[in-house]
């Protein structure tokens, strides 16, 4: 390599060197200056958290920590068809008391002790537990106590030593009766001790919500400070500005210290009640719960580090319950019940009523199910006054008579035995054993009826007839009676149809089906004498009994050809106005159907048309049903039974006067049910008049031009 060539490479080495170390401090540089802002950024933001808000972040850590809370939320309204109220809700003052969760058995006994010196309650009814309870949150109560437990006492069957729980129940059992002989401010101490124990953590309880004063208010604001967790505020319990008028339909609601049903509290809880939490114990309350509820609010708890609430805000306004709206028009349904109450009054008053319960009446859209009115008064018997029993219209069951015996004429249809506007004999009939049994209106001749007349003069023999083919066996003087306890089966299984001797689905729970007899034979297996007898009277309304929501649901089904719809009082569901009232629909209340009788057109005519004749027949059982303002078919019934006189233990014959009966006979808008049990004699015709009446009203209410 040449001198020159030399000195170049040198010369381009050392540009490479010169340029290798340049590059390494630059990166580090950038390194240090990342580092840097780094900590800048740390630094301000300490000093932020430690200087600039420093009191801020103090307050955090020593308040412990927030948390959400659900309130309580009023339930829906219960509206008439016109929208008068018939259950709301009433605002009361209330002062209320929300546990924290770091509270231990003795903390609240001593809050309640200070609450007792603010307020003035009415003591709870405390069983003997409760007060032990409250006894043993003093813990120099507890450690007496539990030095009377002996070793035994404190060990299981196998020796094991018990746990906390059934150590406390046995400690329990060493209380002394002398022990828990509290004052009356001591039973009040207990009582706010057992609401405020038995509610859950951050969850207020009503401590009082009954005729809360100004001072008293005054008190607790006063004090709330002192008292963590003790406020003022409001709370609300069920109105009813109609009174007792269909109350018993509309069911109750629990009150907070009676909480979930004991029976149903798990179901309950995994629905996300609390146990204090107030539901609908029945009815109507109870099967719309799901609509009635309301949804609740929520507030923010802070509390300390020792978990005592230092604040409570409200975060989200409970809202009101949905609402709803009943099929039953309150005007209407005042009707009703005045009908009804001066007729059985009138009754009473020419002596005919001293074993009867009461009267009930039930007015239906046997197109639909829709329930129009129901009215049930029952008869204190010490006063005579008539007191609602609204309820006794579907769980109260009677013997009906003959106004069913439109049913035994569609099962002999069904089964063969009467085809078309057949005729039959009536006659008196005799048995082998010498038992003789004869339609009401004919007890010694022989007459020739058609099915339609047979509606009309209401021929027992006739329908005991229908009963005798469908055991295959035809009247002969002096016949014993086949045994064959199938008529009940198929009886029944035509009566069902109607609504008879099974649930009509009305949607009010615990409804009766009635009292039905399916025991034919003895211990011994021996058939119970006259059994085939009772089959014969089940034919025309003369053993078993009906509820008069049954009769209601079976007058309907004639009425409209075979549909049995199931009743129904509710006929929707709203929302609520910006107001908090009635708001827009958000359901209407479907018509269900039970079940359909089909094919069977022609013999509903024959049906219609004899009860037809019934009111307008020359030989007609209900004539009195002449003149009403719509047109009526109907079906009377008087059944022969007993009632028991209280005085002398004895039995005294009396019968139940029914009638059912639907209008405009050609064109079915409203069916009517009439009960009036257990009276003397039907010589007023009052079933007819209570039926006419009716209709006249319904005509009035809900054809007005």
């Amino acid at each position: 390599m040449s001198q020159r060539n030399k000195g170049k490479f040198l010369f381009s080495k050392i540009k490479q060197g010169k340029k290798t170390k340049s590059h390494v401090p630059i990166r580090l540089d950038i390194l240090f200056f990342i580092v840097f802002i780094l900590f800048t950024m740390l630094i301000v933001k300490l000093s932020d958290l430690q200087i600039k808000n420093q009191e801020k972040y103090k307050t955090i850590v020593s308040s412990g920590q927030k948390k959400i809370i659900e309130e309580k939320a009023p339930r829906g309204y219960i509206y008439d068809s016109k929208g008068n109220v018939l259950v709301g809700n009433k605002a009361t003052q209330a002062i209320l008391f929300t546990r924290s969760a770091g509270m231990n058995a003795n903390d609240i006994r001593k809050v309640s002790q200070d609450i007792v010196k603010l307020i003035d309650i009415e003591p709870d009814k405390l069983t003997d537990r409760d007060k032990k309870d409250y006894w043993l949150s003093n813990p120099d109560n507890l450690a007496e106590a539990q030095k009377r437990l002996t070793v035994s006492d404190k060990v299981n069957a196998n020796g094991q030593e018990l746990s906390n729980s059934d150590l406390y129940t046995k400690t329990v059992e060493k209380v002394k009766d002398s022990e828990i002989k509290f004052n009356q401010e001591e039973l009040k101490e207990a009582s706010i001790f057992k609401r405020i124990n038995g509610a859950a953590a951050l969850q207020p309880v009503t401590i009082k919500n009954d005729n809360v004063t100004p001072e008293e208010i005054a008190k607790v604001g006063e004090n709330t400070a002192a008292i963590s967790g003790l406020s003022a505020g409001t709370d609300w319990e069920r109105d009813y500005p109609e009174k007792d008028q269909i109350r018993s339909i509309l069911g109750t609601v629990s009150t907070e210290k009676q909480g979930l049903p004991e029976d149903e509290i798990d179901e309950y809880l995994k629905k996300g009640y609390q146990r204090n939490d107030r539901v609908g114990l029945s009815y109507l309350e109870k099967s719309y719960e799901d609509t009635l509820k309301g949804k609740k609010g929520q507030a923010e708890v802070v509390t300390d580090k020792d978990q005592k609430i230092v604040s409570k805000k409200e975060v989200k306004a409970s809202e009101k319950g949905d609402n709803l709206m009943l099929t039953i028009n309150l005007d209407f349904q005042h009707k009703v019940e005045e009908i009804a109450k001066r007729h059985f009054e009138s009754l009473q008053q020419a002596g005919k009523t001293q074993y009867s319960p009461g009267v009930y009446v039930v007015v239906t859209n046997p197109n639909n199910g829709e329930v129009l009115s129901m009215v049930g008064l029952s008869k204190d018997p010490d006063t005579g006054e008539l007191v609602d029993d609204t309820l006794g219209t579907i769980n109260k069951a009677f013997v009906p008579g003959s106004s069913i015996k439109a049913a035994t004429v569609m099962a002999g249809y069904e089964n063969g035995v009467i085809k078309g506007n057949q005729t039959f004999i009536d006659e008196p009939l005799v048995f082998s054993d010498g038992s003789r049994k004869a339609s009401l209106f004919n007890q010694y001749s022989s007459i020739a009826l058609t099915t339609q007349q047979a509606l009309e003069v209401s021929s027992n023999v006739y329908m005991m007839k229908i009963a005798l083919g469908m055991m295959g066996a035809e009247y002969v003087p002096g016949m014993s009676l086949p045994v064959d306890t199938s008529i009940f089966d198929k009886l029944r299984k035509t009566y069902e149809e109607f609504g008879l001797g099974t649930k009509t689905g009305i949607d009010i729970p615990q409804e009766s089906v009635g009292v039905l007899n399916t025991n034919y034979k003895d211990k011994d297996g021996n058939y119970i004498p006259g059994i085939m007898a009772s089959a014969l009277d089940l034919s025309f309304g003369n053993y078993e009994a009906y509820t008069p929501i049954q009769l209601a649901q079976y007058v309907s089904t004639v009425a409209n050809g075979g549909t049995r719809y199931a009743p129904h009082v509710v006929k929707g569901i709203y929302g609520n106005s910006e107001n908090g009232e009635l708001g827009k629909e958000k359901e209407l209340i479907q018509p269900k159907v039970m079940s359909k009788i089909e094919g069977r057109e022609d013999e509903f005519d024959i049906i219609q048309e004899g009860m037809y004749q019934v009111v307008n027949g020359s030989m007609g059982t209900g004539n009195e049903l002449q003149g009403a303002s719509l047109p009526i078919a109907a079906k009377t019934g008087t059944a022969e039974t007993f009632a028991v006189d209280p005085k002398t233990n004895q039995a005294v014959s009396v019968i139940n006067s029914t009638i059912v009966g639907y209008a405009p006979y050609n064109d079915p808008k409203v069916a009517v049910s009439v009960m009036i049990p257990q009276i003397s004699d039907d010589n007023m015709a009052t079933n007819r008049l209570i039926l006419k009446e009716v209709i006249n009203a319904y005509n009035e209410e809900y054809n007005k031009q």
